[in-house]
């Protein structure tokens, strides 16, 4: 049954249609011109294999990488907080955080501390070179959501970096510690004494744990605190802040408060004791050293290995039923039987 007319003698339905047509057309024009100025850009969770542009010396024992697509795509988009896993020439992975500006989608830059086996892979690339990434995901997400303090403690300045400049750029309450062992080993200081709000900007060098309380003097009211840098100086600023805290840890943290028990390595393998203060990653690679591992936080899912038998009390990032994150995870009951 057709509606009634309209006054003009249409159907109203017709009519309807009639007042909707340049309104639809009208957004498909918009659709094809934010098509237009929207490239597209690869998925992000997927290996890529990007070339070494360029390396950097940013500070005593600091390099920088500059990564670009070798046939000159975009690359995915990222916020600030975010890192690469980054596969090293030997097969090892290791994750690092990106230090470069998200408005650039043409290049990621990353930098490496030297102070292992790892990072000396990393510093010795030469530009032209290729690494395997995969990423960018975020552990350390940026709340867009201010006043802000940040703290970096020498190489944590990494993620810290992109979130001061989106602060600068977008005139919001601000202020950064940054405190290292001197100044010749603080990398990316000449960035920030480019920003527009130096006066925002506190540099400390210190050998040692840094005084909590005058780190924390600087503190806008309100503020969301986000840190990173070692341990000694998290664990000292999470005693004492009381406000939002936001944090990222560049070494595993300690055990608190866990209880021993065994690992079964395969189902007629050797059984290896596990203190209460370690992991069950540590106890493992002392029988395997070879055993997988990266983050040692419970995020990327590299030591990720299926039970056989026991009861696992699991932390860090969501598993695979009848697995474990050996990193962080434990059992809760006397043994745990791997399948390794």
């Amino acid at each position: 049954m057709r509606p009634p007319p309209d006054l003009y003698g249409r159907p109203r339905a017709d009519r309807l249609f009639s007042a909707l047509a340049p309104v639809v057309a009208g957004y498909q024009r918009l659709s094809e011109l934010s098509s237009r100025r929207q490239p597209d850009v690869r998925p992000v969770d997927r290996d890529l294999t990007l070339v070494v542009r360029s390396v950097v010396a940013e500070a005593d024992g600091v390099v920088s990488l500059w990564l670009t697509d070798p046939t000159g795509n975009l690359l995915p988009r990222w916020r600030p907080g975010s890192h690469l896993d980054v596969t090293l020439p030997s097969g090892t992975r290791r994750q690092y955080s990106l230090c470069g500006d998200p408005a650039d989608p043409t290049v990621y830059r990353i930098a490496v501390r030297l102070v292992g086996s790892g990072s000396a892979e990393m510093h010795a690339g030469t530009a032209g070179s290729t690494l395997t990434v995969r990423g960018p995901r975020n552990a350390f997400p940026f709340v867009d959501r201010g006043p802000y303090l940040f703290i970096a403690g020498g190489i944590g300045i990494t993620p810290i970096l992109p979130m001061v400049r989106m602060c600068a750029r977008r005139g919001v309450d601000w202020r950064l510690v940054y405190t290292g062992r001197t100044r010749e080993s603080m990398p990316f200081l000449d960035e920030l004494s480019a920003l527009p709000t130096t006066d925002r900007v506190r540099v400390v060098p210190d050998d040692g744990v840094p005084d909590i309380a005058e780190l924390l003097a600087d503190a806008p009211s309100g503020a969301s605190l986000y840190c990173c840098g070692p341990t000694p100086m998290i664990d000292a600023v999470r005693r004492e802040w009381t406000g939002p805290l936001h944090f990222e840890r560049f070494s595993p943290p300690p055990v608190v408060g866990g209880k021993p028990f065994e690992l079964q390595l395969g189902a007629e393998g050797p059984v290896v004791p596990v203190a209460a203060d370690e992991s069950a990653l540590e106890a493992l690679r002392r029988a395997r050293p070879g055993a997988a591992y990266s983050c040692r936080q419970g995020f990327c899912g590299t030591c990720r290995v299926r039970v056989i038998d026991g009861e696992v009390e699991h932390h860090g990032g969501a598993v695979a039923d009848g697995s474990m994150l050996v990193c962080v995870s434990r059992a809760a009951g006397d043994r745990l039987v791997l399948d390794v």
